[in-house]
C-alpha cells in the first residue's frame, strides 16, 4: 500500500507540473515540422531515419537543460543571458531570434492555408479568422486553460503513428536505416545536407529553447519540483520525436515509393495519410495540419515575445493583463498580423518557404546552444546543478556537428556543387 501511495503521489506531482516539456517538444510537429519530415521521406526514403535517434537524445539534453536552468534560477534564458553578457550581446542575439522566429511564424500561417484550402476555403478568409483566434487564446485566455488546450491538442498526432504502421512500409529496411547512417556518398549531396540539416532544426528549434525557460520560470517550477519537470520534457520529447519517425516512415512508404519526391502543397503532404484514411486522408491531414498550425501559431509569436521582452527587462507573461505588459501583447500581435500578411502574397513557393525556415533554424541552433553551455556550466549560477560531463559532451557535439553541417552546405552551394 505504502508503494501504491507512493506511486499515486508521484502521478499527481507529475500532472501538477506536466506542461512546458510537453508542449513545447510537440510544438516541433508544427507545420514546418509536418512538411519538413514529410519532405525528407518523400525526396529520401528511409535515408533520413537514422538522425532520429541522436536527435532525440540531444533534444532530451538541450530541453533538460533549459528546465533545469528555469527552475534553479527563476529567470529564462533571455534574462540570463542579458544578466550575464550584457545588454549589446542580448540585443543582438533578440534581434536574430525575431528574424529566424518570424519565419517560423509565417510558416504556421502557410500550414493554416493548405490545411484550409484541401476545404476548399480560400487563404483570404482563412487566413484573417485564424489570426485572430490566435490572438484570442492567448490574451483573452489565463495560462492555464491555454495549457489545457495546447496539451490537448498535442494528442492529434498520434494519427501519424497509425498512418505509418498502415502504410505497411519494408520494416526492416526503415528499422535498418534507423540505427545504420547511409552511406558516406550521401553527405557530400546538397540536398542531403540541406534536408538534415532542416530535420534538426526543426526537432531542435532556437526559439524552444527560451520558451521552455520562460514556461517553467511561469509555472513557478522550482528545484523541489525539477525533477518531475524533468520527466515532462522526456516524455515529451520522446513522444514527439516518435511521431516524427512515422511521419519520414508514412511518407517514405507512399509518396517515395511512387515516386512522389517532391512535396508541392498540402494535397501532395496529404498523400502519406491515405493508407489509415483512404479517399478520406485529405480531411484527416487537412485537420492535424490545421491543429498542428494553430497550436503553433499560438505558441511561437508567444515564445518571441517572451525572448525580446525578456532580454530587454521588459514585463512579459500570459498570466498579466495587457495594460501590465503591454510591449510584450503588442509584439505578439504584430508577429501574428506580420505573419499572416505575408503567407497572402501571391504567388510564393509556401512548402519550400516552410522547409527554408527549418533549415535556419537548424544553422542558428549552435548560437543558442553556445550561450546555454556557458551559462549553465557557471557554478556561481547554477551551484550543484552545473551540467555533467556526459550533457557536456552531447551538448558540445551537437553544436559543433550543426556547425560543420551548416558549414559544409554552404562551402557546397558557393563551389557549385549542391
Amino acid at each position: 500500500m505504502k508503494f501504491l501511495r507512493s506511486w499515486k503521489f508521484r502521478l499527481l506531482l507529475f500532472f501538477a507540473v506536466v506542461g512546458p516539456g510537453f508542449i513545447t517538444a510537440n510544438v516541433d510537429n508544427d507545420s514546418g515540422g509536418i512538411f519538413t519530415y514529410s519532405q525528407a521521406g518523400a525526396q529520401f526514403g528511409y535515408l533520413l531515419l537514422w538522425s532520429m535517434i541522436p536527435i532525440t537524445v540531444a533534444l532530451i539534453v538541450v530541453q533538460e537543460m533549459c528546465a533545469r536552468m528555469g527552475a534553479v534560477t527563476g529567470k529564462g534564458l533571455s534574462d540570463l543571458i542579458r544578466e550575464e553578457f550584457g545588454l549589446r550581446v542580448t540585443f543582438l542575439m533578440m534581434l536574430g531570434i525575431l528574424i529566424t522566429n518570424f519565419g517560423n511564424v509565417i510558416t504556421e500561417f502557410i500550414g493554416i492555408v493548405g490545411s484550409m484550402s484541401l476545404f476548399g476555403v480560400s487563404k483570404y478568409i482563412a487566413v484573417p479568422i485564424c489570426a485572430v483566434i490566435v490572438w484570442l487564446i492567448a490574451v483573452k485566455g489565463q495560462y492555464k486553460s491555454v495549457e489545457k488546450v495546447f496539451l490537448a491538442a498535442s494528442f492529434f498526432y498520434i494519427a501519424y503513428i497509425f498512418a505509418g504502421v498502415l502504410a505497411k512500409p519494408a520494416w526492416m529496411e526503415a528499422m535498418k536505416a534507423t540505427i545504420k547512417p547511409p552511406e558516406w556518398t550521401a553527405f557530400r549531396q546538397g540536398p542531403y545536407l540541406y534536408m538534415m540539416i532542416g530535420v534538426v532544426g526543426t526537432t531542435i528549434a532556437p526559439w524552444m529553447q527560451f520558451y521552455l525557460q520562460s514556461s517553467i520560470v511561469e509555472k513557478g517550477v522550482t528545484r523541489r519540483q525539477y525533477k518531475t519537470s524533468r520527466l515532462d520534457v522526456i516524455v515529451g520529447c520522446i513522444f514527439t520525436d516518435v511521431v516524427a519517425w512515422f511521419i519520414i516512415v508514412a511518407c517514405a512508404a507512399t509518396l517515395y515509393l511512387h515516386g512522389n519526391r517532391d512535396i508541392r502543397d498540402a494535397a501532395d503532404a496529404a498523400q502519406a495519410l491515405r493508407p489509415l484514411a483512404g479517399d478520406w486522408a485529405y480531411i484527416l491531414f487537412a485537420l492535424g495540419l490545421f491543429n498542428a498550425s494553430l497550436f503553433a501559431a499560438s505558441i511561437l509569436p508567444l515564445s518571441t515575445a517572451y525572448t525580446v521582452c525578456e532580454g530587454l527587462g521588459l514585463e512579459s507573461g500570459v498570466e498579466r493583463k495587457f495594460s501590465e505588459a503591454p510591449a510584450f501583447y503588442w509584439l505578439y500581435t504584430a508577429l501574428i498580423v506580420a505573419g499572416g500578411a505575408v503567407v497572402l502574397i501571391p504567388g510564393l513557393p509556401l512548402i519550400k518557404i516552410a522547409v527554408f525556415s527549418q533549415v535556419v533554424n537548424g544553422a542558428v541552433l549552435p548560437f543558442v546552444l553556445i550561450f546555454m553551455l556557458l551559462l549553465i556550466n557557471k557554478k556561481e549560477l547554477m551551484g550543484e546543478y552545473v551540467n555533467k560531463l556526459t550533457f557536456n559532451i552531447i551538448a558540445w557535439a551537437t553544436t559543433v556537428i550543426m556547425i560543420g553541417l551548416t558549414v559544409a552546405y554552404v562551402y557546397g552551394l558557393m563551389r557549385g556543387s549542391t
